[in-house]
């Protein structure tokens, strides 16, 4: 005959009991405790609205339990919610209770601060905005940057609608073009200044520089050729002694720069006794770059030294 319903599984109900009386036990024997966290603020946003200006990432909460349960909350378990789905446009203050905070089981939250948060609301628009290559660098003395385009040359900006409207671009990052003789390409990341925007769907832009030759040449004539580099026991004599040499740049670098700022030379370094023809040489400003030297070669003559 079977046991009556009550003591069925006797044993195990006797187990349970008791584990149960242990744990209250456990936790009725610790320390009661108060702790301050800082914790992150969530915000239920309404839909068709934008926030205008900055809000509070986290908030300060003062929290009550068994100092051994207090001991194992972890970051992210403790989370103040703020529900702003029924807010409108203009500025509205919020309160922040306890009851807006989420924590684990056996935690009591005493206290939040600060207890209400002003915000401002603004409807949300979109506008389709340019979008303005940027370099960095210089190119090769004697070239120039020239036409720069993006691709896709126009991004849609979200944001509230007064920093919509004041929107008037969206720019790359830079692009280096240091020393460049030749197009530059590169893909490079798309954003906006103002922090209050943001771009509907983010994506690199691939950045097109046009490198080209300066628009303007000067020719500086009758400059001394300067033999560099001869040995210690050698003597050398060139010809002719002067060159002309012309230079490329901007209006601004040519009008910046003086006769002396040019410099012809031949390289003489290794060279021993004997007759040369030799190409010819000419430093200038990192602003122009040498475009022809006449003549090209000139022909040095190089003695023992007497003594």
């Amino acid at each position: 005959m079977s046991r009556p319903w009550p003591f069925r599984h006797l044993g195990l109900k006797l187990l349970s009991v008791g584990l149960a009386v242990l744990l209250w036990m456990t936790v009725s024997g610790e320390e009661t405790v108060e702790r301050g966290l800082r914790v992150p603020l969530e915000l239920q946003f309404p839909a068709g609205l934008e926030l205008a200006g900055e809000v509070p990432t986290t908030v300060d909460v003062r929290v009550r339990g068994a100092s051994g349960t207090l001991s194992r909350v972890s970051a992210g378990e403790v989370v103040a919610v703020l529900d702003l789905r029924s807010a409108r446009s203009g500025r509205r203050l919020f309160p922040l209770t306890p009851e807006q905070v989420r924590v684990p089981f056996g935690v009591e939250v005493v206290q939040v601060m600060p207890s209400a948060i002003a915000m401002a609301f603004e409807a949300s628009a979109s506008r389709q905005v340019p979008v303005v290559p940027a370099v960095d660098g210089r190119p090769a003395p004697g070239y120039v940057v020239g036409e720069m385009t993006a691709d896709p040359s126009t991004v849609e900006v979200v944001g509230p609608e007064s920093a919509v409207k004041r929107a008037s671009e969206a720019m790359t990052e830079p692009v280096s073009v240091t020393g460049a003789r030749d197009k530059v390409r590169e893909s490079v990341t798309v954003g906006v200044l103002d922090p209050a925007l943001r771009l509907k769907n983010p994506r690199p832009a691939t950045v097109t520089v046009q490198i080209v030759p300066a628009p303007l040449e000067r020719t500086l004539r009758n400059r001394p050729v300067h033999l560099r580099a001869l040995a210690n026991n050698l003597v050398a004599e060139a010809t002719p002694t002067i060159v002309d040499v012309t230079i490329r740049g901007s209006r601004e670098a040519l009008t910046r720069l003086e006769s002396d700022d040019v410099v012809a030379y031949i390289d003489l370094a290794g060279l021993g006794a004997g007759e040369y023809m030799l190409p010819t040489h000419a430093d200038a400003s990192q602003d122009a770059g040498v475009v022809r030297i006449e003549p090209s070669s000139v022909k040095v003559r190089i003695t023992s030294a007497k003594r």
